[in-house]
């Protein structure tokens, strides 16, 4: 497209903003230092020629897309080689290179190497012991092979307690026998696994002396490294297409009889010794680090798609004109009814909180996890429980987000070219992968009743869970009604507080009904679900609140103003959603109810003039985005029609179906 001039409404938002963007954006990334890495990373990328798509990848193939895909991941990893040459290593390049920015606007159906580095390298260092790590890590890093995970099989996810796949130890031999007894034992969804990985960590029950042992990691070579022909007693392939991540390659896996040798199971945690002695773990929650490592990266992960949906909305929101407010004045832009304020802000404000709340999760992982290493395991699991519940309200949250943000952009959001609908593939789908959203809110409630019993005891309770204790103290129950973000906060541990305490009084009541524990708590499992989402949503909003305050410390006051404008309006629209519950376990009352919802448009109102001022500042550029609605230029409907042309159907006046089907149908007179 030639260039043009930015839309003058655009223009016209910007200049409306009150604070500097370039002091938000910094802010946004982490200071000077990692923006300046950041905008020389994405120069240094974004202008390679091999990344620009000759058809748009909508057009074409399922198998194209992958191989497009594969193609433009090495070229990545080439040249984040050459970065490092340049003295420019660090894991922040592979941080960007396979999440929800850079990673996405290289190759927008996902990366089949993303696996490799998320999971295959970290489960090496979480589970191998150093005589492993020596052996596999530099192989893996150089990309000397390349690797997956496979936990998830066709017939269990989240369960893995039920997986099939196992690992049975031939004391003679010394090795591993694996196998899949059954269809529904095949590994399934597994990233890169289809036809990119020839090695993989394979999640098996392991067999010794006639006895199971549960779970554990065991690294399998699944293709020759030089002809990448599956061996022996390997059955593998892609399992098709999806609503989104094409690229990724999906794969499935099954085992007839392959043997491993005994040094391929994963020993830093349990051990099987040469005698097929077993030897258990300090802690069996260990066997999950990495996936509570994914699950931190989730959550920094929604909130960079939010980012790029609530971009392209806003912008579009404001280049287009739909209706009249006052029937003598001209169409109105979007933004300016504030139904679509409503649509957009609280995603924008979702997108900051998230990421701030990752930032904050990621401290409190890094601490655990140096604290394992020296042998506490006091604290990890909470990291757990709070790392489950905000994956699954996270993901739910950030798709709802996404879907309302494409819905705000009418018709022309339905489009491919709007790049919605590829954000949403990417989203929703976390939803479910590391863990389906429900189970996870019940593996924190489970925690969570563990915690109220001990809350009841008068034990010292860690820090996510502290609120507990004054809820208790309180003989009344109910939290008198205060409507600053601290009081909302105060609010919503209150009802968090209060449903775990009616959830663990209805087990109790079904025990006592002569319902198994098991049964009494899968029958209050509605209700253990929803203690657990509050429990994270208060978590989210004080997290939030108090990494704001702290950062405001060295904010001019121009951006502390707009920063906490996006606070609260995160904390009034969590208190309006849940009024019902507010008004059930607090002194909410029905006027009470009236100024929350004044107060929640005032934020409306406060961030209008800097909407995309802030968008902006997330400092997203158009190729990252992706999309003919969100550029900055605003030049929607040009973008629009020039994004049409491209389609192979107008390449020729007359498509060959019209001499083929049409003509003759037309003229045989029916």
């Amino acid at each position: 497209m030639p260039a043009t001039e930015v839309n003058k409404d655009l223009q016209n938002e910007r200049k409306k903003c009150t604070f500097k963007n370039e002091e938000f954006t910094v802010w946004w990334v982490g200071g000077e230092a990692k923006l300046k890495e950041k905008r020389f990373r994405e120069k240094f990328f974004l202008g390679e020629p091999e990344f620009f798509d000759k058809v748009p990848l909508h057009f074409v193939s399922h198998k194209e897309v992958y191989e497009e895909s594969v193609r433009k991941a090495t070229v990545i990893f080439r040249k984040v080689k050459q970065m490092q040459e340049q003295g420019k290593d660090g894991v922040d390049n592979y941080m960007a290179l396979l999440g929800g920015l850079l990673g996405s606007g290289i190759i927008k159906e996902g990366n089949p190497l993303g696996v490799h580095f998320v999971m295959f390298l970290p489960a090496l260092m979480g589970h191998g012991t150093p005589e492993q790590q020596a052996e596999w890590i530099g192989k893996a890093w150089n990309c000397e092979i390349i690797g997956t995970y496979a936990q998830t099989e066709l017939g269990h996810g989240t369960f893995i307690r039920g997986l099939e796949t196992t690992a049975t130890y031939d004391e003679k031999t010394k090795e591993f026998v694996l196998h899949s007894p059954s269809l529904t034992a095949y590994k399934w969804w597994p990233g890169g696994l289809g036809h990119t990985a020839n090695y993989c960590v394979v999640i098996a029950q392991l067999y010794s002396k006639g006895k199971c042992h549960g779970i554990h990691p065991f690294i399998v070579q699944l293709r020759d490294e030089d002809t990448h022909m599956p061996l022996p007693g390997i059955s593998i392939g892609e399992i098709g297409n999806k609503l989104g991540m094409n690229g990724v390659n999906n794969g499935f896996l099954g085992f007839k009889q392959v043997r491993i040798p005994r040094t391929n199971m994963l020993m830093k945690n349990a051990k099987l010794l040469e005698d097929g002695t077993f030897v258990k773990p300090p802690s069996s929650v260990l066997t999950y680090g990495t996936m509570m490592f994914v699950r931190v990266v989730i959550v920094r992960d929604m909130a960079n798609y939010l980012s790029k949906a609530v971009t392209i909305a806003t912008r579009y929101s404001c280049v287009r004109r739909q209706s009249v407010i006052n029937p003598d004045q001209p169409e109105v832009q979007v933004i300016d009814h504030v139904t679509q304020q409503y649509k957009l802000f609280p995603a924008i404000a979702k997108s900051i909180i998230f990421k701030l709340t990752s930032d904050n999760l990621w401290d409190m992982y890094n601490q655990v996890t140096s604290e394992l290493d020296k042998g506490d395991l006091e604290r990890l699991p909470e990291l757990h429980a709070i790392a489950c519940c905000l994956k699954a309200v996270c993901t739910a949250d950030a798709a709802q987000a996404v879907e309302t943000c494409r819905l705000a952009c009418g018709g022309h959001g339905y489009m491919t070219c709007s790049n919605l609908f590829g954000t949403y593939g990417m989203v929703t789908a976390a939803c479910t992968y590391e863990g389906e959203n429900t189970v996870l809110l019940l593996q924190t409630a489970r925690y969570l009743l563990k915690v109220w019993t001990q809350a009841m005891k008068g034990q010292e309770l860690v820090p996510t869970v502290q609120y507990l204790k004054s809820f208790i103290s309180n003989k009344n129950q109910r939290q008198a009604w205060d409507d600053s973000v601290p009081g909302i906060i105060r609010g919503l541990q209150t009802v968090a507080a209060g449903k775990l305490r009616l959830a663990y009084e209805h087990i109790e009541q079904r025990k006592r009904s002569g319902y198994t524990q098991e049964e009494a708590v899968n029958l209050t499992s509605i209700e253990l679900s929803r203690a657990a989402d509050a429990h994270c949503r208060a978590f989210l909003v004080q997290s939030g609140y108090e990494m704001i305050e702290k950062s405001c410390t060295a904010l001019s006051p121009e951006l502390g103003r707009v920063v906490r404008d996006i606070y609260e309006l995160y904390a009034y629209d969590e208190a309006v959603k849940a009024v019902g519950d507010l008004l059930r376990f607090t002194t909410l009352s029905e006027s009470d109810v009236t100024r929350l919802q004044q107060k929640l448009e005032d934020s409306l109102a406060a961030i209008r003039p800097n909407a995309v001022g802030i968008v902006d500042s997330f400092d997203i550029p158009d190729m990252v985005l992706g999309s003919a609605l969100g550029a900055y230029d605003g030049n929607v409907y040009e973008r629009l029609f020039e994004e049409a042309k491209k389609s192979p159907l107008n390449q020729e006046p007359v498509n060959k179906s019209f001499h083929m089907y049409l003509k003759p149908f037309m003229k045989s007179n029916l």
